[in-house]
C-alpha cells in the first residue's frame, strides 16, 4: 500500500467511524419496535429529503450514470436521469402526505402494514403477501450493496474480496441493528452531503485535467452518435446506434418504480409535520436534478480525459470515478485526503441503500410475518429483541448471497426496482387516490404485477425488437388494469373504509 492510499484509507476509515457512532448515539432512541422501523415520526423535513434521496440512489448514481454515459454517451443516462428526476418530484407531490397522513390514522408501521390497514384486510392477506414481495427483492438487493462496497474495498486497497465484503457488512449491520431507523436516517442525511461533495470535486478536477469544457465537447464529438439524445455510441463498431421512441419510453419508466419503493415511502411516513413536505420535495427535487446531471456530464468528461491521454484507459467504466479520484490522489496529501472522501462517497451510496433495505426487509418479516401471520402478542422488550436478531439473521442470508466476487450488481438493482415499482407501486396509487378501490383489487395488482415482472423479464423481452422494454412499464400497466377490473367486479368497500378515505383526503396535517 503507497502513501497515497494510506491517506485514502484514513478518510475512510474517519468516515466509518462516524457512521459507527452515529448508531451507538441513537441506540437508546429506540424503546419501541415504532421507534426502530419508523423513528417515532420524528424526522424533520431537510433529513426526510436526503435520507430519502440517498437512500434511493445508492451506487448506481456514483458508479452506474456515470459508466453508462462514459461507455455509450449521453442518450441513455440522459434518459434514464429525466426518468428517475420526473419520478421523484411526482412521488413526492402526490403520494408522500396522504401517506404520511393516511399512515398516522391507519396507525401503520410499515408498508405491508398500511396495505391491510387501509383495505381492512382482517386476516392479514395482504400483509404477508406484500412481506414477501420484500423479502423476494429486498435481500438480493441488499446483497448487491454488500457485493459493491466488497469490490470497492478490493479494488482500491487491494484486499480480498471476501474479507473487504464482510467488514463493509459488519459495519452496516452494526449501525443499523444498534440504531434503528433513526441511525440509517440521519447516516444517510450524511452520506448525501459526502456524495454531493465527492460528486463536485470529480467534475470540477475532471473539467481542468480535460482541458476544459471546449475540449471536451471536442474529444467527444467526433464519437458518432456519442452526444446525442436519440442516437448512442457503439463503441465496439465506433458507428452511431439508434436510440428511438421505445427505448427512450422504457428508459423513463425507471420512474414508475419511485411509487413503490419501501425505503423510500417510509420516511414519507416518519416525517414529524405532514405540511413540511413541501419543503423536503423542493429540497429532494433540486437535488436529484442537480446530482444526475453532474453524474452524466462526468461520465462524458471521464472519456474527454481518456481522449487528450491525462487519463489511462481502463477496462470497467462503472469504475470512472474511482480512476479520476486516483488520479487525483497523486497531487500531494491533501488531495490524496480529498480522493478518500470521494471515495467515502461512493461507499456511502451504496450503505445508505442497504441500510434502508435491511430495516424494510427485517420490518416484513418480524412485524408481518411472525407478528401477524402467527398473532404473537410480544412485550415490547421481546418486540424490540425480535427486530433486531430479524434484521442479523437476513443480513447473514444477503452476506451469503454476494459471496461470488463475479455476481451482478446492477442487474440485480434493475430487476428489484422493477419488481416494487410493479408489485407495490399501482397499489399504492388506487389506495390513496381511489376509494372504490378494494382488498380483492389490490391482491390482483400486487400479484399480477409481480408475476408479470418474471414473466417479461425472462420470456417477452428476450424477443427483442418492440418487446424489448423494461419490465417494470407493461407490469406497472398491467397492475393497474387488474386493480380497477378486479375492484369493478368485487364488493364495494364498506362505509367505514369510504369514511377513513375522505378523513385522510381532506386531512391538512396530522
Amino acid at each position: 500500500m503507497n502513501e497515497q492510499t494510506v491517506y485514502m484509507a484514513i478518510s475512510i476509515i474517519a468516515y466509518l467511524l462516524g457512521v459507527l457512532f452515529i448508531g451507538v448515539k441513537f441506540s437508546k432512541s429506540n424503546n419501541t419496535v415504532s421507534d426502530f422501523y419508523l423513528g417515532g415520526r420524528k424526522l424533520g423535513p431537510i433529513v426526510t429529503a436526503m435520507s430519502a434521496e440517498a437512500s434511493d440512489m445508492s451506487s448506481y448514481l456514483l458508479m452506474g450514470v456515470p459508466g453508462v454515459a462514459f461507455l455509450s454517451g449521453a442518450a441513455e443516462a440522459s434518459w434514464t436521469a429525466i426518468g428517475l428526476a420526473v419520478g421523484t418530484y411526482i412521488n413526492w407531490l402526490l403520494v408522500a402526505k396522504r401517506l404520511r397522513n393516511y399512515s398516522q390514522i391507519t396507525n401503520s408501521i410499515t408498508i405491508p402494514d398500511f396495505f391491510s390497514d387501509r383495505f381492512k384486510d382482517k386476516k392479514r392477506i395482504l400483509t404477508v403477501i406484500a412481506a414477501v414481495v420484500i423479502i423476494v427483492f429486498f435481500i438480493p438487493y441488499t446483497a448487491s450493496g454488500f457485493a459493491a462496497c466488497g469490490k470497492l474495498f478490493g479494488t482500491i486497497f487491494g484486499i480480498e474480496y471476501h474479507i473487504a465484503m464482510i467488514v463493509s457488512a459488519v459495519v452496516i449491520i452494526f449501525y443499523t441493528t444498534v440504531g434503528g431507523f433513526l441511525a440509517a436516517s440521519t447516516t444517510d442525511f450524511i452520506q448525501s452531503i459526502v456524495m454531493s461533495i465527492a460528486l463536485i470535486i470529480v467534475f470540477v478536477f475532471g473539467i481542468v485535467s480535460a482541458g476544459g469544457v471546449d475540449a471536451i465537447i471536442e474529444n467527444t464529438r467526433n464519437l458518432p452518435g456519442f452526444l446525442s439524445l436519440t442516437q448512442s455510441y457503439v463503441e465496439e463498431s465506433g458507428l452511431a446506434g439508434d436510440y428511438g421512441f421505445i427505448m427512450i419510453v422504457s428508459t423513463l419508466a425507471w420512474g414508475l418504480g419511485y411509487f413503490g419503493m419501501p425505503h423510500i415511502l417510509l420516511r414519507f411516513m416518519a416525517i414529524e409535520d405532514s405540511e413540511k413536505l413541501k419543503t423536503s420535495r423542493r429540497i429532494a427535487s433540486v437535488w436529484v436534478v442537480i446530482s444526475l446531471a453532474v453524474a452524466v456530464l462526468i461520465g462524458i468528461i471521464g472519456l474527454g480525459m481518456v481522449k487528450n491521454g491525462s487519463l489511462q484507459t481502463f477496462d470497467d467504466p462503472e469504475t470512472v470515478i474511482i480512476q479520476i479520484s486516483n488520479l487525483l490522489s497523486g497531487n500531494g496529501v491533501f488531495f490524496a485526503l480529498v480522493a478518500g472522501v470521494i471515495l467515502a462517497g461512493i461507499f456511502a451510496s451504496t450503505m445508505s441503500t442497504a441500510d434502508s433495505q435491511l430495516l424494510a426487509a427485517s420490518s416484513a418479516v418480524s412485524e408481518n410475518i411472525i407478528g401477524n401471520l402467527f398473532k404473537l402478542k410480544n412485550s415490547r422488550k421481546t418486540s424490540m429483541i425480535i427486530a433486531r436478531v430479524t434484521l442479523v439473521v437476513i443480513s447473514v442470508i444477503a452476506v451469503f448471497l454476494a459471496w461470488d466476487p463475479d455476481s451482478s450488481i446492477f442487474g440485480i438493482v434493475s430487476f428489484a426496482w422493477a419488481g416494487f415499482g410493479a408489485s407495490f407501486g399501482p397499489v399504492i396509487l388506487f389506495a390513496l387516490f381511489w376509494k372504490r378501490a378494494n382488498a380483492w383489487g389490490a391482491l390482483a395488482g400486487m400479484v399480477s404485477g409481480g408475476m408479470v415482472i418474471f414473466i417479461w423479464k425472462y420470456l417477452v423481452r428476450p424477443l427483442g425488437g418492440a418487446w424489448d422494454i423494461y419490465e417494470l412499464l407493461p407490469a406497472f400497466i398491467v397492475a393497474c388494469v387488474a386493480i380497477v377490473i378486479v375492484s369493478l367486479f368485487t364488493e364495494e368497500p364498506s362505509k367505514d373504509i369510504i369514511e377513513e378515505f375522505e378523513k385522510a383526503k381532506n386531512l391538512k396535517s396530522v
